[in-house]
């Protein structure tokens, strides 16, 4: 396991993003990132409804364990938000890593991320980055995007969906 203090400059996993890019079969977006801590809990989690996204052979994740009470700005933080474990074992390290970016499709989290001062993204953000990181092209992003209620436990409405397509579809490369 890591300790915090030697991953400056890290990217943040809740179970969520690690799950949903692993059923897309898109783990792989994560690999530009320079390190991808994963706290304990969401490990533990990911291991037990998605092994395989532990283990992927080209994206480097590392287990990271956080003692209880450790920040106690994000203790009460995850209580206003009603966070769950692994969503506030996130944020600890997040918050504690200079310049860290956190991963979740929840959004109470993302808004606890926000209040915290932590930027956050999930699933489908990263997949819009992979155009911009030209990583997929603009028409392969849009049929993942169409394949999510299929091919993804995570949930999105479909109203919010179709508009995100439509603006995919619109999108225009600098």
């Amino acid at each position: 396991m890591e300790k915090i203090e030697d991953m400056p400059g890290i990217v943040v996993c809740d179970a969520g993003p690690l799950i949903h890019l692993d059923e897309l079969e898109c783990l792989i977006l994560l690999k530009d990132f320079n390190i991808i801590a994963v706290p304990q809990t969401v490990w533990h989690e990911v291991s037990l409804h998605r092994p395989t996204a532990l283990e992927h052979p080209d994206v480097s994740l590392h287990q990271v364990n956080i003692q209880p009470g450790e920040d106690p700005e994000v203790d009460v933080t995850a209580m206003i938000f009603t966070l769950q474990q692994g969503e506030k074992e996130a944020l600890q390290i997040a918050h504690r890593s200079s310049g860290a970016h956190f991963l979740t499709d929840d959004t109470a989290a993302r808004l606890a991320a926000r209040s915290l001062g932590i930027v956050a993204h999930g699933t489908i953000g990263l997949l819009l980055r992979s155009i911009r990181r030209m990583q997929k092209s603009k028409e392969e992003v849009i049929a993942l995007l169409q394949s999510l209620p299929h091919k993804s436990t995570l949930f999105i409405k479909p109203s919010l969906l179709e508009e995100i397509i439509r603006q995919v579809q619109d999108y225009k490369p600098e």
